[in-house]
């Protein structure tokens, strides 16, 4: 099997519309949610999200563009931009025939569909313009990223609500280390912050009003957040033989799902994920530094987190950092785990660890080294990256130092 590593990255999101900007701002312990600004807000009870502001898209799309990019494909277009400039790799010949691209999202064009159920509902039109159904459609970002990079291998979209890029970029590290491909462009993104997917989530009656507060006693639910993350995966002797920087190495992934529940979490199910994790990787628990949690802020979703966490890794769980970045960026649904990948990157390469902030009260049930409000430096060899979503669907990525 081909050694897989990273040699690319990409994002747009509440903490920042680059890497760079993304990772300071995570050191920084900064916060990214804050007052939601769109049509309508002032109907909603939630008012409060990760969204991206600040971003002119007519500044970086031109006008036959804007008609087929819904937001969503903005951001992944935006990330993947940034991603290739610092892979600088370019896909042409056999190369391009094999390479491709695998994204996750939850809910695809939202902004899209909200505007024009508005259209024909409330303003009464009969008819929408021609390029709706091609702007909304889940498969859009990864399409248009195809065709602007030049990929003509596999190419597609994964949903699988909140563990949608994880699952997507398991994909890709399957292909890149299976020898499919020797490249692929891999992540994900989600715009749903507007007034009708807002709406409907507040039916779910698990998001919080003023904070997102992962493993915090005091905790009161998610805040969803908007953006992408996009990585390059490589095989590592192709990105060695042109003199590619490498960000890090992916080593293992495992899937599972919890057939159990539609909404509530099962410890068994994340444990096996985990778990099946560290032994795709051939490592150890006790090799495993830093988890980027999936912690989202709900009570039951922490908590059934931490337990799965303490059955893994056993004594070695009271050594391990766990931290929660959507604290800062708010949780991405589709795109979260994308960004949060970067939080993984950021502790193998630099030796820092993204904190969990908002923290202001210990739950027994979360007696974790959660790295409370403040970043840490420390050195780490392995990191894993939680994703489990609705619907029982658990994602598990094992990455190493290299």
């Amino acid at each position: 099997m081909n050694r897989v590593v990273i040699t690319g990255a990409g994002t747009v999101n509440a903490l920042g519309h680059n890497v760079p900007d993304t990772l300071e701002a995570m050191r920084e312990g900064r916060c990214g949610i804050g007052e939601l600004e769109f049509r309508d807000v002032e109907r909603l009870s939630i008012r409060i999200g990760g969204q991206v502001k600040g971003l002119d898209a007519e500044h970086h799309f031109n006008r036959q563009q804007m008609v087929l990019y819904d937001r969503f494909t903005q951001f992944t277009l935006l990330a993947t931009a940034e991603a290739m400039a610092q892979s600088g790799i370019e896909f042409s010949g056999e190369l391009a025939a094999k390479a491709g691209v695998v994204l996750g999202t939850a809910g695809g064009g939202v902004s899209t569909w909200d505007d024009n159920y508005r259209s024909v509902y409330e303003d009464g039109k009969n008819r929408v313009h021609p390029f709706v159904v091609p702007k909304l459609m889940n498969n859009a970002a990864a399409s248009h990223v195809s065709m602007q990079y030049n990929l003509k291998g596999p190419s597609f979209t994964v949903s699988t609500a909140c563990s949608s890029s994880n699952h997507a970029m398991a994909q890709a590290f399957q292909m890149v280390r299976s020898g499919m491909s020797r490249a692929m462009i891999t992540g994900g993104s989600e715009s749903m912050l507007c007034f009708g997917g807002v709406k409907a989530w507040e039916g779910l009656r698990v998001m919080s009003r003023d904070a997102c507060r992962p493993f915090s006693a005091n905790r009161n639910g998610m805040v969803q957040g908007e953006g992408a993350g996009i990585f390059v995966f490589e095989d590592y002797e192709h990105a060695k033989a042109r003199g590619a920087e490498i960000l890090c190495e992916v080593i293992g992934f495992a899937m599972t799902s919890d057939a159990s529940d539609i909404v509530m979490p099962s410890k068994q199910g994340a444990a096996r994920a985990m778990s099946g994790a560290l032994a795709d990787a051939g490592i150890a628990a006790s090799d495993v530094g830093y988890v980027n949690a999936h912690g989202t802020g709900t009570a039951a979703n922490d908590k059934t987190e931490c337990a799965a966490v303490a059955d893994v890794f056993g004594p070695h769980a009271d050594d391990l950092m766990i931290s929660s970045t959507k604290s800062m960026h708010g949780h991405l649904i589709g795109g979260t785990g994308a960004v949060e990948l970067l939080a993984c990157i950021m502790a193998l390469k630099d030796g820092v660890i993204a904190p969990t902030i908002g923290y202001e009260e210990q739950d027994p049930e979360c007696a974790l080294d959660v790295v409370p409000n403040e970043s840490r430096d420390a050195k780490v060899d392995v990191a894993l990256s939680n994703a489990f979503a609705f619907g029982g669907l658990n994602a598990v990525l094992a990455l190493r130092k290299i």
